[in-house]
C-alpha cells in the first residue's frame, strides 16, 4: 500500500510538479482500487463485499479525475495516449 510517496516531489522541477502530484495521485487510487477489490474477494459478508465494491469504484472515479486533470496539464501524455489506443486496436483486432 502507498503509505509514502513514491518520488521525492522537492526534487521535481516546479514547471513540473503538478503534473507529478497528479501522477502520485492516480497511483495512490489505482492502489486503493485494488486493496478494496482484494478484501472484497475476502470478505464473507455479502453486505461488506457490495460495500467494499461501492468504494473501490468511487476510488476509480478518483482515479479518473487525476488522470484528467493530468491530461489538461501534459500535452505530451495526450499525445503518447492516442497512440497506446492505436497499439491496442491494431494489437486487438
Amino acid at each position: 500500500m502507498l503509505s509514502s510517496l513514491p518520488v521525492d516531489l522537492k526534487k521535481v522541477d516546479s514547471k513540473n510538479i503538478d503534473k507529478e502530484i497528479a501522477r502520485v495521485g492516480m497511483i495512490a487510487e489505482l492502489d486503493a482500487v485494488s486493496f478494496y477489490e482484494q478484501l472484497a474477494a475476502m470478505a464473507t459478508d455479502s453486505n461488506l463485499k457490495k460495500v467494499l465494491l461501492d468504494i473501490a469504484k468511487e476510488e476509480k472515479t478518483h482515479m479518473a479525475e487525476f488522470e484528467t486533470m493530468l491530461l489538461k496539464l501534459d500535452n505530451e501524455q495526450i499525445q503518447e495516449n492516442i497512440k497506446a489506443k492505436e497499439e491496442i486496436k491494431k494489437l486487438t483486432e
